[in-house]
């Protein structure tokens, strides 16, 4: 069983920058895939990024593209979310979810069904 915990969330002013992590307890990110989602009240669940297995593919949603950076340290079972260039409409609850994928899997999708997710770190931007 998984057990992922986010932190670092924050008030931040538009422009700035948060630092997301997602750790992992009960087994290794060796074997999944990762993503992070956001959900702000009255709208739906939106995928925001994924990293693959090893950490060497990753793949954005289309609004957070260029100013969102997803990393994976394996070693230290934890997974990032480097938030850039934060804007209001960024402002939301932020989930870290995890999928078990096969051995020789080298590609992600937040698409995916997750098999694993963490209680979510709030952001909000505003001025």
């Amino acid at each position: 069983q998984l057990h992922l915990v986010e932190s670092g969330g924050g008030l931040v002013q538009p422009g700035g920058s948060l630092k997301l992590s997602c750790v992992a307890s009960g087994s290794t990110l060796d074997y999944y895939i990762v993503a992070w989602f956001r959900q702000t009240p009255g709208k739906e669940r939106e995928g925001v990024s994924c990293i693959s297995l090893r950490g060497d593919y990753t793949e954005y949603g289309d609004s957070v593209k260029g100013r969102f950076t997803t990393s994976k340290d394996n070693a230290k079972n934890t997974v990032y979310l480097d938030i850039n260039a934060l804007k209001p409409e960024d402002t939301g609850q932020y989930y870290c979810a995890a999928v078990v994928a096969p051995p020789m899997s080298t590609t992600c999708s937040y698409k995916f069904t997750m098999d694993y997710w963490g209680e979510g770190t709030p952001v909000t931007v505003s001025p």
